[in-house]
């Protein structure tokens, strides 16, 4: 009984330790960045352009596609072509005259993003010796070309860049836009900064193409969480992921509720399928004495926000009625990490209209916990986020 007690006590507070040290953990790798953070000569400096594929992957929807393809026209850099995969997609309304766009209609219905990537790449006109991967609600930056080339000029073999918000048209795309700067900024720039990788995104990534086939052609994945697959290969390699600010793409963000909880489903049952490579990475970073793998698969055992911030709630209540001192130590865990969090947003130079919005995070999180709910059935309720398109509401 004594030894069932001692076990029950370890337990309850190891469990509260990995989650309470996420709360911590974001300023803790800021402090880090800022002893390491050193003056960068800012001088401009041409870099040769690479040669790009870029692959736009749509499913079902193509309304947006003539939006991202004239934004990609418009690049300062002349070396690429846009190969185009409509899966499952309508294409007769689909016109592009411009002969570097080349609109790929598979024959049969792929329902995976590495799929569609690698039809594109069956399909290459050229032997490129790059990727970058688009989606089709994105926008592209005319300098987008020309920082990648910067990075991979620097040696890395693989890029992110920034998903910045095409849309703040309601409180909820300014909710998601909020997060999204939180994870550029502690999980690009910091994490990338400190020595380790950034994390992928899913979109605005680039990578090269012996890179990306080395990694992924033996793989079948199904479902969302491709990024997921595809950054632990990387790391496997023990190569890094660098984080380029300046390459930048202007995402659409989840404006309405339906959105948000078919999306959100989808990635935490993403969160819950892959986050074991955490450990698998953490101990290649171990018995390799390599600071890229164990920070970077610490990152990944990281819960989704709204689950690391619901258990430090339920933990501190807990508390109150059997510990006071660990309920206040939550409570600076919990500062903490909302100090973290307005840090980013500092950084990041966020608008007034995503500060306003932040009276709506309770509701934002309840619908995630919605989201929890359908997690295990996500990827049979849907497959792709629907857009809408501009003046059309959903129920």
């Amino acid at each position: 009984m004594i030894y069932s007690t001692i076990l029950l006590d370890g337990f309850w507070y190891v469990a509260q330790t990995l989650i309470g040290i996420h709360l911590f953990w974001p300023l803790l790798l800021y402090l880090v960045y800022l002893m390491k953070m050193k003056r960068v000569n800012t001088t401009e400096q041409s870099v040769p352009e690479g040669d790009y594929a870029i692959i736009v992957t749509a499913y079902e929807q193509t309304h947006m596609l003539p939006a991202v393809v004239a934004s990609i026209l418009r690049s300062k850099h002349t070396n690429y072509l846009i190969y185009i995969v409509a899966d499952k997609c309508d294409v007769s309304t689909l016109h592009f005259a411009d002969e570097r766009v080349i609109l790929l209609r598979p024959e049969q219905v792929l329902s995976s993003n590495t799929r569609s990537h690698f039809y594109a790449i069956q399909h290459f006109r050229r032997p490129h010796e790059r990727l970058t991967i688009i989606d089709s609600d994105n926008l592209v930056d005319e300098n987008y070309l020309h920082e990648l080339d910067r990075s991979f000029n620097d040696g890395f073999l693989a890029v992110q860049g920034v998903r910045n918000a095409k849309n703040k048209n309601t409180m909820y795309a300014c909710l998601d836009a909020a997060r999204d700067l939180y994870y550029h900024f502690y999980d690009g720039k910091i994490l990338f900064g400190v020595g380790s990788s950034a994390t992928l995104a899913g979109s605005g990534m680039a990578f090269t193409v012996s890179l990306y086939r080395e990694c992924l052609t033996q793989l079948d994945i199904r479902g969302a969480g491709f990024d997921k697959v595809l950054q632990f290969e990387i790391l496997k390699r023990s190569k890094r992921i660098a984080f380029n600010q300046h390459a930048i793409v202007y995402d659409e963000k989840t404006a309405y509720t339906d959105q948000l909880v078919k999306q959100r489903s989808r990635w935490i049952n993403t969160w819950f399928k892959y986050f074991r490579f955490g450990f698998s990475l953490m101990g290649k970073g171990i018995l390799n004495a390599n600071v890229n793998q164990l920070l970077f698969g610490f990152t990944l055992l990281r819960p989704p926000l709204f689950i690391l911030l619901a258990l430090s709630l339920v933990f501190f209540l807990i508390n109150v009625f059997i510990n006071i001192w660990v309920a206040i130590a939550w409570i600076v865990g919990i500062l903490a990490f909302v100090g973290g969090f307005f840090l980013s947003l500092h950084h990041s130079e966020a608008d007034k209209q995503i500060y306003a919005s932040l009276k709506g995070i309770p509701l934002f999180i309840g619908y995630q916990l919605v989201s929890l709910v359908k997690a295990r059935k996500a990827n049979t309720i849907s497959i792709a986020t629907k857009h809408y398109e501009r003046g059309e509401t959903t129920k």
